[in-house]
């Protein structure tokens, strides 16, 4: 039986231990679809793991992440683990963090919320918890904790 498997990348990013399942709202986080690809995209799904049962991890060559991106990516997935690769090596490793203040970022799901009736009003919410996540809306106070389908 013949085993693929994804080659090295040269320069770039790899975000492993993703949340599994959560693979392709990386990709959109991070503005990535079939089209718009500038160079080579590896995403691997369902992948066995130590820390976890399961996981997903994608490759990004010729690409480093912004903050704001880090920042979304900690909201879905609080565990992932993002390394810089720099000549077929390993730069920088470091885990996501949620940050204290997601400002930005995130919509609120309150339709009702001043934030979503056009006005010049940044979304702000408090981290109340990372594990389990919960967000709190600093206009009106709505909770979220499932921010997936409300990332900016």
């Amino acid at each position: 039986m013949k085993e693929f498997k994804v080659t090295p990348i040269r320069n770039g990013t790899v975000i492993d231990h993703i949340s599994f399942g959560m693979a392709l709202k990386v990709l959109r986080i991070i503005g990535i679809s079939g089209e718009n690809a500038q160079s080579t995209v590896s995403m691997l799904l369902h992948v066995p793991s130590k820390k976890a049962e399961w996981k997903d991890v994608v490759k990004i060559e010729d690409r480093e992440l912004d903050p704001k991106e880090l920042d979304k990516i900690a909201l879905i997935s609080p565990n992932a683990t993002i390394n810089i690769i720099r000549d077929y090596n390993v730069a920088e490793k470091f885990i996501v963090d949620v940050p204290e203040i997601v400002k930005g970022i995130v919509k609120c799901q309150n339709p009702g919320c001043i934030t979503n009736h056009n006005e010049p009003i940044e979304p702000e919410f408090v981290v109340e918890s990372k594990k389990p996540l919960l967000l709190r809306c600093i206009y009106c106070e709505r909770l979220m904790s499932d921010v997936s389908e409300y990332l900016i």
